[in-house]
């Protein structure tokens, strides 16, 4: 095993539970190899979920997949800085070209498709989304993600929510 491993691992081990521990062993793996996808790919993690720094998050995502564009470990975590940060039209060509990777995982990218349409307020595409991607799932775990989101994706309730924020949106600019 290489060295430059042997940190991807420690952080990897280490985060999210030791951010000091994780930033230093993802120091020592870059010291060893600036051009790690894993590394940068967990950077960009820690900036998008710990420091929520979409931006910077986002340049370490870029490096990644300029250094290697079949970087499968990168995309999942890019897609949903993206949707995060309201990239919507970024978001949905990267989904698009991921689903074309040999080895990516589908079930994973069509799941994050479908946190973008309904982020989106695009709850039946969304809905449809997950059909999909019960059909590429071949783990349960998945299988019970996307049950969940199908739950939350209640279409009547969502679509009532919806009308009622824009009502309230409508009788605010009214009143002023």
């Amino acid at each position: 095993m290489k060295t430059v491993d042997k940190y991807i691992f420690e952080a990897l081990d280490n985060y999210p539970y030791s951010l000091v521990e994780t930033i230093e062993s993802l120091d020592y793996a870059l010291s060893y190899d600036d051009k790690n996808t894993m590394a940068l790919c967990l950077y960009g993690r820690v900036q998008a979920d710990q420091l929520l720094r979409y931006e910077e998050a986002k340049e370490y995502f870029q490096e990644a997949i300029s250094i290697n564009i079949n970087a499968i470990e990168v995309y999942s975590y890019y897609i949903n800085t993206l949707v995060l940060n309201e990239d919507y039209e970024e978001a949905k060509k990267l989904i698009d070209f991921a689903l074309t990777i040999k080895g990516i995982n589908k079930t994973e990218i069509l799941l994050k498709k479908a946190m973008l349409l309904e982020s989106q307020k695009n709850f039946k595409k969304a809905l449809k989304v997950l059909k999909e991607a019960r059909l590429e799932t071949l783990s349960n775990e998945y299988d019970f993600l996307i049950d969940e989101s199908e739950k939350r994706l209640n279409i009547k309730a969502k679509k009532k929510l919806d009308k009622l924020s824009k009502k309230e949106k409508v009788t605010k600019k009214k009143s002023k």
